[in-house]
């Protein structure tokens, strides 16, 4: 094993975060060896270690998305605990911020003006909506921007537009982030200058958006919402097998739908319809092509449906559960899995999808209790003992 450091070993994170859209950001940095000092109110912390207690008494959002922080639980409304996070920061590389539009401006932690006192700092402002516009001051949530982005309406079945099952659009917002994070310190290292960095919610989802935007705006109408299956392509959908199961195939031009024909489904006579030999063809006539694949699947078993697609070389997948991904063979093959120490005892976690072949692994450190690393991140700024107890009498730090 390689004894070179993590990418970013060396680089010192200030975050002001909550929710998921911002941890989830500076958890990849933290992954990847910065040290990310997270800044939590003392009275509860970041909102999100409320959300459920299904992680062994956890919040399963706060486990993922907070790993290898230390957690700093300060008033910034008390003026001084705000001059502590200022402190920090002007030591500091990077600094993020997802407060309600406004609110870090208030406390001078927004990224023009910490930008504009450490010329070398990157500074990121996440928001739902961006610093301009009429929505500027809208509150944002996950669900409400997977809606305004459009998500939504392409999502689901043709009778019931749904939510993605994940917080697509804060996952976005954390990952349009943190590449935004590592492009700066990359300009930073040549340039000397750090500089503000600008990630809002709905333009990151609406990027995510680009094959049905630019369908719609392009193409005059929005591809149909049509469940598992594909707007433009036909078969491509989930069909039931004889033992209760799902498989998923995907014919993608049609010397595949040839031998789909010829070697799965035993009807070689389709491959040369025309009603059915192209692309076309089969998405006008979507009903009678997927009666086709589901009157052969429906009579297999799910292993032998797979075995009979993958050795015609037709993409094909499985209909998972999320406990099916936690024993997906493919992930315990490449020995994905590790345990992150937690409050409540070591947890299961899977290594970030960053991987450096024969170089380190990913940090993975312990997810923080609420103000867990106070008096040491605070005695690094020269503070004793009895100036921490008189803070944390008063309510300031916890």
């Amino acid at each position: 094993m390689t004894t070179q450091p993590l990418p970013l070993d060396g680089i010192t994170v200030v975050s002001v975060e909550q929710a998921v859209s911002a941890p989830f950001a500076t958890r990849q940095l933290a992954d990847l060896g910065a040290r990310v000092i997270k800044v939590e109110r003392p009275d509860g912390g970041d909102f999100a270690r409320a959300y459920d207690t299904a992680a062994a008494g956890l919040a399963s959002h706060f486990v993922w998305c907070n790993r290898g922080k230390e957690s700093l639980a300060v008033d910034l409304k008390d003026p001084r605990g705000l001059a502590l996070v200022r402190r920090l920061v002007a030591d500091a590389d990077v600094f993020v911020q997802n407060l309600a539009q406004g609110a870090a401006a208030r406390l001078g932690l927004d990224a023009a003006t910490l930008c504009a006192a450490h010329p070398r700092l990157v500074a990121v402002d996440v928001s739902g909506y961006g610093a301009g516009g009429p929505y500027a001051h809208k509150r944002a949530y996950d669900m409400l921007v997977q809606c305004e982005a459009g998500l939504v309406s392409v999502t689901g079945t043709p009778g019931e537009p749904v939510k993605a099952g994940i917080p697509a659009a804060d996952v976005a917002a954390a990952m349009y982030a943190f590449s935004g994070v590592l492009a700066a310190l990359l300009r930073r290292g040549t340039t000397g200058r750090g500089g503000p960095v600008e990630i809002s919610m709905l333009e990151s989802l609406a990027e995510w958006m680009g094959h049905p935007l630019h369908h719609g705006m392009h193409g005059g109408t929005a591809p149909a919402r049509t469940g598992l299956a594909h707007a433009v392509i036909a078969p491509y959908d989930a069909y039931p097998t004889a033992d209760g199961g799902r498989v998923l195939l995907s014919v993608q031009n049609d010397r595949e739908w040839v031998r789909l024909c010829e070697r799965v489904l035993g009807r070689p006579e389709l491959a040369r319809d025309p009603a059915f030999a192209t692309n076309t063809a089969r998405v006008e006539r979507r009903a009678k092509t997927d009666a086709a694949v589901a009157e052969a699947l429906g009579a297999l078993p799910a292993a032998e449906a797979v075995a009979r697609l993958e050795e015609a070389g037709i993409a094909c997948a499985r209909l998972n559960t999320v406990a099916d991904v936690a024993a997906h063979p493919q992930l315990a093959a490449r020995d994905r899995w590790r345990e992150v120490d937690t409050p409540v005892g070591p947890l299961r976690a899977m290594l970030p999808p960053i991987t450096f072949p024969g170089g380190p692994e990913a940090g993975m450190g312990p997810v923080p209790a609420l103000g867990e690393h106070t008096d040491a991140v605070l005695g690094e700024l020269g503070l004793g003992a009895e100036e921490l107890d008189a803070l944390r009498a008063a309510g300031v730090v916890r």
